[in-house]
């Protein structure tokens, strides 16, 4: 486990370093050729970019948080730092959109002509296309290999600013092709529409785990495959799974027979989490409650068998 955790906080400030090393040379030259060459929605994507280099930066400082020991104060440690973070990420870029919106639609009513776009703007998207392909892909790569929604959360936003570039250059090409600057702002507000979807899409999933839900189905008829495969263990329910930045943390009951001694639940208990954690990686912790066959109490919270083999949520 402490190599896992130690090779995964590796990988996460890999991730932020590279990112906001080719997210700030990126920022700094499309922020420049966009008042160079008259182009907002470039300067709109560079700004964007901008706000890629601070969440890189605070992806930096919660790698170092994540990696602190549990205290009396944090007894789960501090891996919801990752999570916490991912939600904040998720604020800033929204209202970096929102900006975005609010200015360019400032600029478009204002009625003041606009310079059409000078080919540096052309240079420079095409440079663009290229970095975020390439930082998007490194993001993904790094986030799967280190179960980090944080770092994936990264990869999907640096995604988008794919497409946001290539918008950037539609933009471009039709003001060339019409003599006009209304393409180029109509561009930029869509950009910061973008931003805001990315945003909102980010903060939902960021919530799903500050909420302790789980979107995954799959844990869950783990638990019932691992269960049903050891000879004594029984009918699994009242099951809650939740993500830690990355891993699950179990808990559930089963049923054993009550002529059993403490001895054999305890052995039954054992090969249960055996089996989970064969089948399912990154366990943070399993909790499993023993109860004698045939208490029929009335459970008020968890998943039964059936929701478990069903998935949560039908």
């Amino acid at each position: 486990m402490s190599n896992k955790k130690t090779d995964r906080t590796k990988d996460i400030r890999t991730a932020a370093i590279i990112s906001s090393v080719g997210n700030a040379v990126l920022a700094f030259l499309k922020i420049t050729a966009g008042l160079l060459s008259g182009s907002g929605a470039l300067v709109a994507d560079g700004i964007d970019s901008s706000g890629d280099v601070l969440i890189s930066v605070i992806t930096l400082m919660v790698a170092k948080i994540i990696t602190l020991p549990a205290d009396r104060n944090h007894p789960w440690g501090h891996r919801r730092a990752e999570t916490v973070a991912t939600a904040f990420l998720a604020f800033a870029l929204f209202f970096m959109g929102a900006q975005l919106i609010f200015n360019s639609a400032a600029g478009f009513f204002s009625g003041e002509a606009q310079a059409v776009p000078t080919a540096l703007a052309f240079v420079v998207t095409i440079i663009s296309i290229a970095g975020k392909t390439l930082l998007a892909f490194s993001q993904y790569i790094l986030g799967k290999r280190a179960g980090s929604k944080m770092i994936k959360a990264n990869a999907k936003n640096m995604a988008s600013d794919v497409f946001v570039s290539f918008g950037v250059l539609a933009g471009l090409i039709i003001s060339a092709l019409t003599g006009t600057s209304y393409a180029d702002t109509v561009f930029a507000t869509l950009i910061g529409v973008w931003i805001i979807k990315t945003a909102i899409g980010i903060f939902l999933e960021a919530n799903l785990e500050l909420m302790d839900g789980n979107s995954n189905h799959e844990p869950y008829r783990i638990i019932v495959e691992a269960v049903n495969g050891v000879e004594g263990a029984l009918t699994p329910h009242r099951a809650r799974i939740r993500n830690i930045a990355g891993f699950w943390d179990i808990t559930f009951d089963i049923d054993v027979d009550p002529a059993r001694t403490v001895a054999d639940a305890h052995a039954i208990v054992s090969a249960v989490e055996s089996g989970i954690k064969a089948r399912l990686s990154n366990v943070y912790d399993i909790m499993i409650h023993v109860e004698p066959r045939g208490d029929d109490a009335v459970e008020t919270f968890g998943l039964s068998e059936d929701a478990m083999r069903d998935g949560p949520g039908k």
